[in-house]
């Protein structure tokens, strides 16, 4: 695709994408986060082929959205940096990073790569009937919350087969992770991208299952434990659980509590020990803190999978806000923002 000229009507993906130039970063990622891949990629691609814009395509897709806003602009320059971090603040550093190769460079999504960009309900059906150890490389080569997706959409002895699999995994040779991508890229079109061979392993389990559904994880980690203790012992060690919240310093947890209602947070208590409950206390107002501790003395008994519902809520907005740099999981809290 050219840059629009002056006298031709740019299609609606190079709009999008001039329109999107004219924003900060910040707000360009913002937009992006509410799009789907596909569209990401479209417009991503149409913004790194940007070049020499004329100053009237640009006047006339501003008045579409915008009205007149005159001055010149500096669309087309550093382009690259620009897109790369555009897409950092929309979509994280991994999945950017990948996203932006294949952008600037030119390429394709492929193979492995594209099972990133898809549901988890598609990527089960695609592995479903594959090798169980072709199902694990998969899994451990998703991001781990959309390996856990992914896992729910499988039956529970499928599950247990391929966490098994994946924490006995340590790495790959890069010659059966091609073959792999080979494999994948029968369904899908394009040519192969830079695969990364060190994947699996207990760790990688233990971020899976810490994105896994309550009652789910429950009753995997149960199956794993029948297998191998000692296996399901080092993975729960390694899985960040509501009680580590205790090492999140002070500034973390008093960000983290503004992002969590009321209703949850009493569930969630209900199960904490009195350390737990003091390190929040301690890090609200006195009035609020009162509040919250006669509402859970006015609490009557609560269902246990309720409680342990609402500590997974907690967690999966601790791990966000951690992912965004706004607290630090395990101490140390959010870097000072100047």
């Amino acid at each position: 695709m050219n840059s629009p000229e002056a006298n031709a009507a740019p299609t609606p993906v190079e709009k999008a994408a001039i329109l999107l130039m004219t924003l900060g970063e910040e707000e360009a990622g913002a937009v992006l986060k509410n799009m789907g891949p596909k569209d990401v990629q479209k417009i991503g691609l149409a913004m790194s082929n940007l070049s020499n814009i004329q100053r009237e395509s640009v006047d006339n897709v501003l008045d579409e959205f915008f009205g007149d806003i005159g001055n010149q602009t500096g669309l087309g320059m550093g382009n690259d940096d620009y897109i790369r971090n555009m897409l950092v603040s929309a979509l994280g550093e991994d999945k950017a990073g990948t996203l932006v190769d294949r952008i600037l460079l030119g390429g394709n999504t492929t193979g492995l790569d594209t099972l990133k960009w898809m549901d988890a309900r598609s990527v089960a059906a695609v592995i479903r009937y594959e090798h169980p150890q072709i199902q694990s490389i998969v899994v451990a080569y998703l991001d781990s919350d959309h390996a856990a997706d992914v896992l729910s959409h499988l039956d529970e002895k499928m599950r247990l087969d391929i966490m098994m699999r994946v924490a006995g995994l340590e790495s790959v040779q890069p010659e059966a992770l091609a073959e792999l991508n080979s494999i994948m890229e029968q369904q899908f079109s394009g040519g192969s991208g830079r695969q990364a061979a060190n994947i699996g392993g207990v760790k990688c389990v233990a971020e899976i299952m810490n994105h896994i559904d309550t009652t789910v994880e429950a009753t995997l980690m149960e199956s794993i434990k029948d297998e191998n203790e000692e296996l399901g012992t080092s993975i729960q060690d390694l899985m960040f659980v509501f009680d580590n919240l205790k090492e999140v310093d002070d500034t973390g947890i008093q960000a983290l509590l503004r992002e969590v209602s009321s209703d949850v947070l009493i569930l969630a208590l209900k199960g904490a020990d009195d350390e737990m409950k003091e390190k929040v206390f301690s890090n609200m107002s006195k009035r609020a803190s009162e509040l919250l501790r006669d509402d859970l003395e006015a609490r009557g008994p609560v269902r246990l999978s309720d409680v342990e519902g609402a500590q997974k809520e907690i967690l999966v907005i601790a791990r966000r806000m951690a992912d965004s740099g706004e607290i630090m999981l395990g101490g140390g809290g959010a870097e000072e923002m100047i």
